[in-house]
C-alpha cells in the first residue's frame, strides 16, 4: 500500500500505485476493478443527505465560508431540488462547521489531496487545496454529483445538470475517445490571460481561447459549448459534472501522483490530460467566468440575462471589498450581483434568528 504524503498528513489510497511504464508517463488512465454493487449499497448509507444527486463545493478555511452560506442561499432562491453538500477538510474549523449547521447545510469530510512532489504554487496560493476537489469522483454514494466553486452565484436554476448524458462509470473507468466520450462535464478555461499574469504559459493568448472561436455565433454560445478539443483543450474546473466511481478516482490519484509536478492548474490540468477528449463541454452560461463579461475579452458573447452561474474567479472576493462598516467598497458590476445576494441571505437569516 502506498500513500500520498503531503504537509497535512497523509492520504491513504485504496490500490497500490504504479509508477513505471508507459501508461503513467503519459497519465493514461488505468483499467482496474470497478467497484461491486454490495460496496456502492454500503456507500449509500453513510451519505450525508438523503438523496441519489447533489450540489457539493469544497471549503478549507473560514475565508471562504461567506461564499459557501450565500452559495446554498441562491440554490434555495432559484427553487433547486438538489440539496448542497458541503465538503470539508481538517484544516476547517469546527466554528466553520456549525455555521453550516445553523443554516442546514449537510456536510462530510474527504481527505486532503495533494501530489509528494507539486509546484509551487506561491504566484497562486489559491491553487494549493485545488487537488481536493478531485476527492468528487470517489462520493460513490451519490449517483450523480455537480461540483461548485464557493466563490459561485446561481442566478438562475440549473438542475438539468443533474440529468445530463454522462458515461455510465463502469464504460468510462475501461473507455477510450470512440467507446467513451462522456466521462464528465465542464465549461472552458479562458485561456486569454487578460490580466497579463507573468507566470501563465505563453501560450495563453486569445487566438487559442474556445470562447474566441464563438464569437462569430454568440446566439450559438449561449446553448453550446465550444469543441473540447478547439485551441489547448484546458477545462476550467469551478464546475463539474460527475458520476462518482472508485476505478475514476484510482485512476485520477495514481495520475496526481505520478505527474503533479508538471501541472501548473492542478486539477483541471490533469483531468484535461487524462480525459483528453473525453469531457462533455458545457456552455459558459455554467461557468461564467466574471473575466469574460469585461470589454475585450469575451463580452461579445456575455449576455446577462442568460448566465445562470457566475464564476467570480482570481481576487478580491466580492466578500473582500465589504469594510468594517458592512459596506461595500468594491466597483465591479458582477460583484454587486453578489453583495446584493448575499445581503437577501443575511435578512432572511436574521428573521429565522440565525445570527
Amino acid at each position: 500500500m502506498r500513500t500520498i504524503s503531503s504537509k497535512r498528513g497523509e492520504v491513504l489510497i485504496t490500490t497500490p500505485l504504479q509508477l513505471f511504464g508507459s501508461l503513467l508517463l503519459y497519465c493514461r488512465p488505468k483499467q482496474t476493478r470497478f467497484p461491486s454493487e454490495d460496496s456502492t449499497a454500503m456507500a449509500k448509507k453513510d451519505r450525508a443527505v438523503d438523496s441519489d444527486k447533489v450540489w457539493v463545493s469544497l471549503i478549507t478555511n473560514l475565508n471562504y465560508l461567506p461564499g459557501i452560506l450565500t452559495l446554498n442561499y441562491c440554490l434555495r432562491k432559484v427553487n433547486s431540488k438538489y440539496p448542497l453538500v458541503a465538503l470539508y477538510t481538517d484544516s476547517f474549523p469546527e466554528s466553520g462547521r456549525a455555521a453550516l449547521a445553523a443554516r442546514g447545510i449537510p456536510s462530510q469530510p474527504v481527505p486532503f489531496l495533494a501530489p509528494s512532489k507539486s509546484t509551487d504554487y506561491t504566484d497562486d496560493p489559491r491553487f494549493n487545496d485545488c487537488w481536493t476537489k478531485l476527492a468528487i469522483f470517489s462520493l460513490t454514494e451519490y449517483d450523480r454529483v455537480v461540483q461548485l466553486d464557493s466563490d459561485m452565484l446561481v442566478l438562475r436554476n440549473m438542475d438539468e445538470l443533474m440529468d445530463l448524458d454522462l458515461d455510465a462509470p463502469s464504460v468510462s473507468a475501461t473507455g477510450n475517445t470512440k467507446t467513451s466520450p462522456r466521462v464528465f462535464a465542464a465549461s472552458h478555461a479562458c485561456v486569454c490571460n487578460p490580466l497579463k499574469r507573468s507566470h501563465y504559459p505563453t501560450n495563453w493568448i486569445p487566438e487559442n481561447c474556445a470562447f474566441t472561436s464563438q464569437h462569430n455565433d454568440p446566439d450559438l454560445a449561449q446553448t453550446e459549448g465550444a469543441d473540447p478539443s478547439f485551441g489547448l483543450g484546458k477545462l476550467n474546473s469551478g464546475l463539474l459534472v460527475v458520476n462518482p466511481s472508485q476505478t475514476l478516482y484510482e485512476q485520477i490519484v495514481e495520475c496526481m501522483e505520478s505527474r503533479g509536478s508538471e501541472f501548473l492548474f492542478p486539477d483541471q490540468d490533469l483531468l484535461a490530460e487524462l480525459y483528453q477528449g473525453r469531457w462533455v463541454a458545457l456552455p459558459y452560461v455554467y461557468n461564467a467566468l466574471k473575466t469574460l463579461r469585461s470589454p475585450g475579452i469575451h463580452d461579445a458573447i456575455w449576455r446577462d440575462d442568460q448566465v445562470k452561474n457566475v464564476h467570480f474567479i482570481l481576487s478580491p472576493k466580492p466578500w473582500d471589498e465589504i469594510g468594517a462598516d458592512g459596506e461595500w467598497k468594491g466597483k465591479q458590476e458582477s460583484h454587486k450581483w453578489w453583495i446584493d445576494m448575499n445581503r437577501s441571505r443575511i435578512e432572511s437569516e436574521r428573521d429565522q434568528g440565525i445570527h
